[in-house]
């Protein structure tokens, strides 16, 4: 599975690392949306060049936003993995929640000055 993160984001990092402490297994690949290789991904799998979201790819399905974070979720040691109980909402309620974070992360919890690389 390979999950397509935003590199400078601060939010985005300490998810990251809550991922690599808290993975079930370790079967991610974590790749920066802003380096060659999350480049090439986005455009093999015809994806917006635009990071704003997090993508997972699992078995050439393409997850993004609240799906994507719930998919991850459900790889994740409990309790963390309960948190896939929030698949019932409606994916429009979801969603709006997660642009609603995603559009103010920068401001909330700041960027890196340089891309995090794996």
């Amino acid at each position: 599975m390979i999950i397509l993160f935003d590199g400078v984001c601060n939010l985005c990092n300490s998810a990251v690392d809550l991922i690599l402490q808290k993975a079930q297994e370790n079967n991610f690949k974590l790749v920066a949306l802003q380096s060659d290789e999350g480049q090439k991904i986005l455009k093999t799998f015809d994806l917006s060049l635009e990071i704003n979201t997090v993508f997972l790819i699992k078995n050439n399905q393409v997850f993004s936003e609240s799906d994507a974070a719930l998919e991850i979720c459900k790889h994740l040691k409990t309790p963390w993995n309960w948190l896939t109980a929030f698949k019932i909402l409606p994916k429009i309620w979801r969603d709006s929640l997660y642009r609603f974070v995603a559009n103010r992360r920068y401001k909330w919890f700041g960027k890196r000055t340089t891309c995090r690389r794996f």
